[in-house]
């Protein structure tokens, strides 16, 4: 495997993609997608990192689909859950068919581009609450996109059997500036520490061992 289109975020797991992909030769072009988020300010975050990297990025604007989607705490006025990902009432933060709707789009630019495939950073510590983050969703979406246009893109996932804290170490390995990344849902100036998504982010630099320098509210 030559290039790909990888979805970025801004966050832990996909910034250390977009640093594995470079450490392994491979040529990226990095998509981030608009969806209306709250935590949207991660779009910001994405640019400045793949600016620094030399990595070619895109904005996919899908936020015509806001309303369409807004049951999710993350796209609606619903409050963000505070907790553990393990907690039931992180089920609010589920946005509806969300890994569908980008690995759809990174997948047509993929094809446009002519590369190899379309890498997204699902782990092994995905929680079944997020059934798009699950390996028979996945498996099947694979199988789609290769049939989907006469260049055929695969979808790449290499973190699928690392946890979050797997990513942790991978990334502090690879010089990730994680202090420089964004994880959580309510977009404030810092960190809230206490949503599902910053309460995994602490866990998983803590249970790797290595220094957090995150900075949170």
């Amino acid at each position: 495997m030559q290039n790909v289109v990888s979805l970025t975020s801004g966050g832990m797991d996909s910034t250390v993609l977009l640093y594995f992909l470079r450490d392994q030769g491979i040529q990226v072009n990095a998509l981030a997608v608009n969806y209306g988020q709250r935590h949207r300010k991660e779009l910001e975050f994405s640019k400045a990192l793949c600016e620094d990297l030399g990595v070619p990025f895109e904005i996919a604007d899908l936020t015509g689909i806001t309303r369409l989607i807004s049951s999710s705490s993350q796209t609606g006025d619903a409050e963000v859950p505070e907790g553990h990902y393990a907690d039931e009432n992180m089920k609010l933060t589920v946005v509806p068919n969300r890994n569908m709707i980008m690995l759809a789009v990174a997948a047509g630019w993929a094809i446009n581009l002519k590369v190899d495939a379309v890498a997204y950073a699902a782990h092994g510590g995905d929680h079944t609450i997020y059934p798009d983050c699950r390996p028979e969703f996945a498996d099947a979406l694979d199988a789609t996109i290769q049939i989907a246009d006469w260049h055929k893109v695969s979808l790449y996932r290499p973190f699928v059997t690392k946890t979050k804290a797997d990513l942790a170490k991978l990334g502090t390995d690879l010089g990730v500036p994680f202090e420089r990344t964004w994880s959580c849902y309510k977009g404030l100036e810092k960190h809230c520490g206490k949503c599902g998504t910053c309460v995994e982010r602490r866990e998983a630099f803590e249970l790797a061992g290595v220094p957090d320098p995150t900075e949170y509210a």
